[in-house]
């Protein structure tokens, strides 16, 4: 859940240095330099350096200071969150590098460079929390965070190096349904807990929260742009319209179970897995690329870019573990 605190970090960087333009009547503030800018290079890279410091610093003070420390240690968690967390990785891995790749372009270092720039960093961003994980009791160093971490960056570089452009992108989607308010028993008899409390103790309730880190909302997905692949330079087929395959997961209310201790009253709860299933999700859908929307305005187009990672509302079919397939006339 944590990594994913990068993102607004990101989008906030994006437009904060897009205003600090050194010769604003001869270059448009959103428009990448043609050559290096010294200006705007070198407050990229102090607004990197010193973001970052403090995003890191932050959570080891506010995040990981609420656990105990421990010695250096690895930690096997896959299949933890229904794997949720691992494709959340993925999904962070790879817009730090798309983004970071972007930021320097706007700054006039060469494209190859700007790429490279953006999996160096993509990669040391997560691997400094990674290592933060390896020193909390509650964590550890996970080979399959830094394996997916890693997946997240190649895609961007790889699809760089093929075809000089992102014909699949990943996205999210995050949408809360309203969960029962059934109240559930401690094994003991003697509490009862509802299924809102857990939710809100786990995954918090504001529009960010749920947004980011709520893994029964959240929808991770691969949107592939189908113009890009079509080789007839004729073809009517927008150029706009992508095929988006995403994956989810429902009813996950603990990391390997559905089980969980009060940390107020020590009563254990179990979820009853008739009742609430765990189950993964697979979707099929339509997105649009919005960085592919013809526009000279230099802002739409820094403006679309921006929120090009999140997929747009539409119609989607599920397949999921359970076995069912449903169509979802909304799907967000």
């Amino acid at each position: 859940m944590k990594t994913r605190i990068l993102l607004p970090f990101f989008l906030f960087l994006t437009f904060a240095l897009a205003a600090q333009d050194a010769k604003p009547g001869i270059q448009r503030l959103f428009e990448p330099a043609d050559s290096l800018n010294k200006a705007r290079f070198w407050t990229l890279n102090g607004g990197l350096i010193g973001g970052y410091t403090g995003v890191v610093v932050a959570l080891d003070r506010v995040w990981y200071a609420q656990f105990p420390r421990s010695r250096f240690h690895f930690f096997n968690d896959m299949g933890e969150w229904e794997d949720m967390d691992k494709f959340g990785h993925l999904y962070t891995a790879y817009f730090e590098a798309k983004f970071t790749s972007g930021l320097y372009q706007w700054a006039g270092v060469p494209d190859k460079k700007a790429d490279i720039a953006g999996v160096v960093l993509g990669t040391v961003f997560q691997g400094t929390l990674e290592t933060l994980d390896g020193f909390s009791e509650e964590w550890g160093w996970s080979w399959g965070d830094i394996g997916f971490n890693t997946g997240g960056v190649l895609l961007f570089w790889g699809q760089e190096l093929a075809w000089q452009e992102q014909r699949i992108l990943l996205k999210l989607s995050s949408w809360r349904r309203p969960p029962s308010d059934m109240m559930i028993n401690s094994t003991d008899g003697l509490h009862t807990y509802s299924i809102i409390q857990r939710q809100n103790e786990l995954y918090g309730t504001g529009i960010g929260e749920v947004l980011l880190k709520d893994y029964n909302a959240l929808t991770i997905w691969a949107s592939v742009n189908i113009h890009s692949f079509i080789r007839n330079e004729d073809t009517k087929f927008p150029k706009w319209l992508n095929v988006a395959v995403g994956y989810g997961a429902e009813n996950i209310y603990g990391g390997f179970s559905n089980e969980w201790t009060d940390e107020e009253t020590g009563a254990k709860y179990i979820l009853n897995a008739d009742d609430y299933p765990r189950y993964r999700q697979f979707f099929l859908s339509f997105d649009v690329d919005l960085t592919r929307i013809k526009t000279r305005n230099r802002f739409l187009k820094t403006l679309f870019s921006a929120i090009n990672i999140i997929k747009i509302p539409a119609p989607a079919l599920e397949f999921n573990t359970q076995g069912d397939v449903r169509f979802r006339a909304f799907y967000f």
